[in-house]
């Protein structure tokens, strides 16, 4: 029996590349002084899992941005508008990169980005791969290769992890019509055959293809793209052990072909689709073959500790059947999606001995894979190993801190009336037009500005005391009160304050409700340099006291101008935190719901009357199988009701979202029955806005004008340009200009920039409606 890994963190455990990696972008270091973070980064990586007894490690699961954008780069799958940045001594392959992902701005040369979205149903995003009609694919990067080899040489022989042929054109999309994707393959996977005849060549025994597809409704199309592509394959290296991986979920009518393919082992994800496991050991070919099974009974992408006795369950009925030397042990995904290190979180006020010891981060996993592989086949029963590990599982079940009767209670005695705001949007827009006294387009934007160095200092200041509590407020109030007075002046019509007092949009919220509990150093990364530190939900959730209501309120009291409320919703908070996997996430959410209906409530007393309550999260939510999307769909669009309906028709409800496909959920966006939606759409071109238009959307819509997640400042132009294609599918009155999303990650300068450009393509626009009219 082997233990192995799928992928491990690549940021560093004190976030090591996401600071390379801006200095980079800032010209503050050079690609060699990069590079060597980078590899730095991965030696450790290396050693850490060698270390942990792991028998095959992963090398290619590192990525300087991200491993989608990686493949498109190893294909040579890179859009025309980038040519001009490989041509004659411009051919810097870093560069080139990092404008497919970031685009880029400089004098003569002005390239957008790549478009941007969710992974599967996690909260990390990756660049999609564009595909054009005859695509042509060549080797391009030796990334893969060259990773191998530096691994040999610290006398690692690892297992390369790529992200499958299949799955990487499914992630991608047509930028022109008359062809579908998956025809592509067969141009494609001669690229795939070449990489991997090379590594065999160079000593690779295994090789682990990611095909995460596998476990998502599939067109008869793609399943036969998947029989074509590992038949050639398997003819082309038939002596290359491939590791076929899916994860996120549980095979169910893909699980003959899955078990079918010409591979040496497949791996399944037991922590969100255990059911895997009984249909496999019932497939009778699959028994009677040679294939290994590779056993994901670690979770990848949560942080409570392991049950031990759960998985050897899972283990031991597994080698009853076909085998010890024919099982792998492994986590149920990359640990990309894990917190780094938990023996880094030193501070017992921050996490408390007792929460602690339930949890394991992606270094503790490990150790559990490897303690589970060496546990198995034996009277492990008395084993200190295993008797401490279920001490913690009983202590976490058991525990006082956990459950809190009135919690549970209040939500047992929601009633239908408790969903439903007073009166139809067609009501509240009329009663809203009069009591808000809007222009024609109003401009805003999505809540947050640059937090500048000293703004993040100030927060340091305040835990390190340097700063009293009231110093701290009186500086964040100096910092309001600039971005009301810069937003007058710009002529934004509904303002924000800025959330300058905020660290994340989930954590600030956390740190005010109970039942949460936070880390140190539990980063995860998002996307590229951005990385997150998720809170922990590790009990019942209740609002103690008011959150945001100080700030709102200090901020409307000082500008004659509305100014929004900003909340983040009862979905966004679940999904972007570690979620207790003790009860059901609905009953979680509707507790995170109540108590964000009350901060609602709050505000409103307060004489706030624009309130936006972002939901983001709402798409990347749904259940991978379309199957489950009813039942998931109606409690997260009640608990956002929950939140919402408990204020006046004149109180302006706005939520925001981002990075999501609607077409196919359209109508339980319109069920949310926000006043005002505000989307992502820049980086696909308005795309977006078809699904909106062929509902017949009722409600009002901002659909971002500008990407904020590239430095580059959109002309007004192109801006002026994006909202007239809007226009086209929205009726004048309800449609609102802002950026895509919000711009706490940017510079000020390039944010002032845009915002500019953003408003005068606004007004360029209410002067041509005008003189229409």
């Amino acid at each position: 029996m082997l233990s192995h890994n799928l992928g491990y963190p690549r940021v560093g455990s004190q976030r090591e590349l996401k600071k390379a990696s801006e200095q980079y972008w800032a010209g503050k270091i050079d690609r060699d002084a990069l590079q060597k973070v980078a590899r730095q980064i991965r030696h450790r990586n290396w050693e850490t899992q060698q270390q942990s007894g792991i028998d095959l490690i992963p090398s290619n699961d590192f990525s300087l941005y991200d491993q989608v954008l990686d493949t498109s780069l190893l294909v040579g799958a890179i859009p025309e508008r980038y040519n001009q940045l490989i041509d004659g001594k411009s051919n810097r392959e870093l560069d080139l990169y990092f404008a497919m992902a970031r685009g880029v701005q400089r004098e003569g040369v002005d390239i957008k980005a790549m478009e941007m979205t969710k992974w599967f149903d996690t909260n990390y995003h990756y660049i999609v791969p564009e595909f054009i009609k005859n695509q042509k694919f060549n080797r391009y990067s030796d990334k893969v290769i060259l990773e191998f080899e530096d691994a040999r040489q610290q006398g690692i022989i690892t297992k390369p992890v790529l992200l499958g042929p299949v799955t990487y054109l499914l992630l991608g999309k047509e930028k022109e019509e008359g062809f579908d994707r998956i025809d592509l393959l067969d141009q494609l996977l001669p690229v795939y055959i070449e990489i991997l005849k090379e590594l065999a060549s160079r000593g690779a025994e295994w090789i682990q293809l990611d095909e995460p597809c596998l476990v998502l409704d599939l067109t008869d199309k793609y399943k036969i793209a998947l029989e074509s592509a590992y038949a050639q394959i398997h003819e082309a290296v038939p002596n290359l052990r491939i590791l076929l991986a899916t994860y996120f979920g549980a095979l169910e009518d893909n699980l003959s072909l899955a078990t079918n393919l010409p591979v040496a082992a497949l791996h399944i994800d037991l922590t969100r689709g255990e059911e895997s496991l009984s249909a496999v050991l019932s497939d009778r070919d699959f028994i009677n073959s040679t294939k290994l099974l590779s056993l994901g009974v670690v979770d990848g992408r949560n942080i409570w500790k392991n049950d031990y006795k759960k998985s050897l369950d899972f283990i031991q009925k597994t080698v009853d059947i076909i085998g010890e030397n024919r099982v792998l042990i492994a986590p149920s995904s990359s640990l990309l999606h894990s917190p780094h290190d938990l023996d880094l979180e030193k501070n017992e006020e921050v996490l408390t001995p007792e929460i602690k010891n339930w949890m394991a981060f992606a270094k503790q996993k490990l150790a559990e894979v490897s303690t589970l592989t060496k546990l198995s086949g034996t009277d492990y029963i008395k084993n200190k190993l295993f008797t401490t590990n279920q001490k913690a599982i009983e202590s976490r079940r058991t525990s006082t801190l956990i459950h809190k009767t009135l919690v549970k209670k209040r939500v047992t005695a929601i009633e239908l009336q408790d969903f439903e705001r007073k009166n139809n949007f067609g009501a509240r827009q009329i009663i809203q037009l009069e009591k808000l006294k809007l222009p024609l387009f109003p401009s805003t934007t999505i809540g947050s500005f640059p937090q500048t160095d000293d703004v993040r200092q100030l927060r340091a200041n305040l835990k390190k005391g340097i700063l009293t509590q009231q110093e701290y407020e009186n500086r964040i109030e100096e910092e309001i009160v600039k971005s009301l007075r810069w937003q007058e002046d710009l002529g934004i019509d509904v303002l924000v304050h800025g959330e300058f007092e905020r660290n994340d949009m989930v954590e600030y919220f956390g740190e005010s409700l109970s039942g949460f509990v936070f880390t140190q150093n539990g980063w995860v990364q998002s996307y590229g340099s951005r990385c997150v530190k998720p809170p922990i939900i590790y009990g019942d959730v209740e609002r103690p006291a008011p959150m945001t209501v100080r700030w709102s309120a200090f901020a409307q009291a000082n500008s004659d101008k509305l100014v929004k409320g900003m909340l983040t919703g009862p979905v966004t908070i679940l999904q972007w935190s570690f979620v207790r996997d003790d009860q059901p996430r609905k009953d979680t959410t509707f507790q995170i719901g109540l108590a964000i209906r009350d901060e609602v409530v709050d505000l409103e007393k307060a004489g706030i009357k624009v309130i936006q309550i972002d939901e983001p999260a709402i798409r990347e939510g749904l259940p991978l199988r379309k199957s489950a999307w009813k039942n998931y769909l109606k409690w997260a669009v009640d608990a956002f009701r929950l939140s919402a309906a408990g204020v006046a028709d004149q109180t302006q409800i706005h939520t925001h979202m981002c990075y999501s496909e609607f077409n196919d959920i359209i109508d339980s966006i319109a069920a949310m029955d926000a006043d005002v939606i505000t989307i992502e759409t820049s980086r696909s071109q308005m795309e977006l806005l078809d699904a909106f238009a062929d509902f017949n959307y009722p409600n009002e819509i901002g659909p971002g004008v500008y990407d904020i997640h590239s430095p580059r400042v959109p002309t007004i132009e192109e801006i002026t340009l994006l909202l007239e294609k809007a226009l086209k599918v929205i009726p004048a009155r309800n449609l609102w200009v802002n950026p895509d999303c919000g711009l706490k990650t940017r510079k000020w300068p390039e944010t002032e920039a845009a915002l500019r450009n953003m408003i005068s393509a606004a007004n360029l626009l209410r002067e041509s409606v005008a003189i229409e009219q």
